[in-house]
């Protein structure tokens, strides 16, 4: 078998954010008009950022959901800039920020066949 870099790229890292008190997502979507809030459809506000290209889930609980994000300092960078945002558009924000990161998916070529059948057994590359 030829040798192929096994180089490992981060696609897409999940962080969750606690804020300490509730927050009025009617507020938040009166004062960002262009983000989406329908409550019918779904409970949170869906905030998107452009730098870093990420999407935060706002609940009312104030709990938040980052996706998107290439790293977990990035994750974090785009859940403080949300709470940065809010605050300057006049929603109050109580105390820190508690941050976890949930889900890192990465990516990388195996250089062979993965037998997803046969995953339990010692031998999971197959050589071509």
């Amino acid at each position: 078998m030829e040798r192929v870099d096994r180089l490992v790229k981060i696609e897409n890292v999940v962080a969750s954010a606690t804020l300490k008190h509730g927050i009025d997502l009617r507020d938040v979507a009166r004062a960002f008009p262009k983000m989406k809030y329908h409550p019918d459809q779904f409970p949170g506000l869906v905030f998107r950022l452009k730098k870093p290209r990420t999407t935060i889930l706002i609940f009312g609980s104030g709990k938040m959901v980052c996706t998107g994000a290439k790293s977990a300092s990035e994750a974090r960078r785009a859940l403080r800039r949300v709470i940065r945002k809010l605050k300057d558009a006049g929603i109050v924000i109580l105390g820190r920020l508690s941050t976890k990161i949930q889900n890192i998916v990465a990516s990388a070529n195996l250089g062979g066949k993965v037998d997803l059948v046969g995953w339990y057994s010692p031998r999971v590359l197959v050589e071509e």
